[in-house]
């Protein structure tokens, strides 16, 4: 079985709900999935805006995941260190934990939610930053999944430039 990421409440591909970015109640949605490997020691989660205007734009970092989660609920809690061990990072908008889609009025952006399979429990302490994850992760990764939303700020720029 290969490794398999879904997100309920948007299709990939689909736009994503307002519930979910900055301009409603800003909290991440629900993800599952399965096939993860046997061989793996970790989980690790990206979420990142590659059509941003400074650049790839990072909205949510978590790693060390134990292998046998499969799923992360809606509104995961905006702490360094979650219940189940897991790590979360300092994303672009300088917090800790998820921070939803948020572009500046104009083209609609694409959103990727990577979770990646690692053969190793990353040494980085909780709050690093995408550099930092990065590095860590470099020659660990065995396998890959993703799944993308859209997400347009079409309020007259009434969002962040982000």
């Amino acid at each position: 079985m290969s490794l398999a990421l879904k997100i309920v409440a948007f299709a990939n591909g689909g736009e994503i709900p307002s519930r979910y970015t900055c301009g409603g109640a800003d909290i991440s949605p629900a993800l599952a999935w399965s096939g993860v490997s046997p061989a793996a020691r970790s989980l690790a989660l990206i979420v990142e805006d590659p059509d941003a205007p400074r650049g790839t734009w990072t909205h949510w970092l978590m790693w060390n995941l134990p292998p046998y989660t499969t799923m992360l609920p809606e509104r995961v809690p905006p702490r360094e260190v979650l219940d189940n061990g897991a790590r979360q990072g300092r994303n672009d908008f300088d917090r800790i934990g998820y921070g939803g889609p948020c572009p500046p009025a104009g083209k609609t952006h694409r959103y990727f939610f990577r979770l990646l399979v690692l053969d190793a429990m990353l040494d980085l302490q909780a709050a690093a930053r995408r550099k930092e994850l990065d590095r860590a992760m470099k020659g660990h990764i065995l396998a890959e999944a993703h799944w993308m939303g859209l997400y347009g700020n079409n309020n007259g720029g009434s969002g962040r430039p982000r």
